[in-house]
């Protein structure tokens, strides 16, 4: 007897104005886009390998030849939402929250305990914070819109740094 194929995911580094970017893609979706640096990152791609069944190699697919065209009119300024097909992979919680960072407009921002009414929880700050920290397609959702009540930054995965870049850009190239 043969045992199953396991699916095959590739892996491509993609450069941008804040340092290169990982893209991990199958022949139809992106599953995962982040920074390189980015602490946990080695965890992150072992759990995708794990809980996909899949082989990480490197090479391009259209979804990342996709991203990487999105991404680069993003930085250019021209993009305001990305259609690259992706995958959630995370718990129904993570993926409510996700979606709710989808639904927040370009150049702005709420905070945890906002995005935490949005979803109907508005007791969870803390579950939302973790499940914005856990999101492993950066840019593509969000996370950098989500601030504290008191207009602090707040964290953010791909470093604070980043997360001032992004916010001050999109504020820059948001439509009037």
């Amino acid at each position: 007897m043969r045992k199953p194929m396991k699916v095959q995911l590739k892996s491509s580094h993609l450069d941008s104005p804040l340092g290169p970017i990982l893209a991990i893609a199958d022949n139809e979706i992106l599953h995962l886009l982040e920074f390189v640096e980015r602490r946990g990152l080695e965890r992150e791609i072992e759990r995708l390998r794990i809980r996909g069944k899949a082989a990480i190699i490197p090479g391009t697919t259209d979804p990342i030849l996709s991203i990487e065209k999105e991404l680069k009119a993003y930085f250019e300024g021209s993009l305001k939402d990305f259609k690259t097909p992706i995958h959630l992979l995370g718990s129904p919680f993570q993926k409510l929250v996700w979606n709710a960072l989808l639904s927040i407009p370009y150049g702005e921002t709420k905070s945890y305990t906002e995005q935490a009414s949005i979803i109907g929880k508005p007791s969870a700050c803390r579950a939302v914070a973790n499940a914005n920290g856990a999101n492993q397609l950066a840019i593509v959702i969000p996370c950098h819109r989500i601030i504290n009540s008191n207009g602090a930054l707040g964290g953010y995965g791909g470093g604070i740094d980043r997360k001032k870049w992004l916010l001050q850009h999109e504020i820059q190239h948001k439509p009037k």
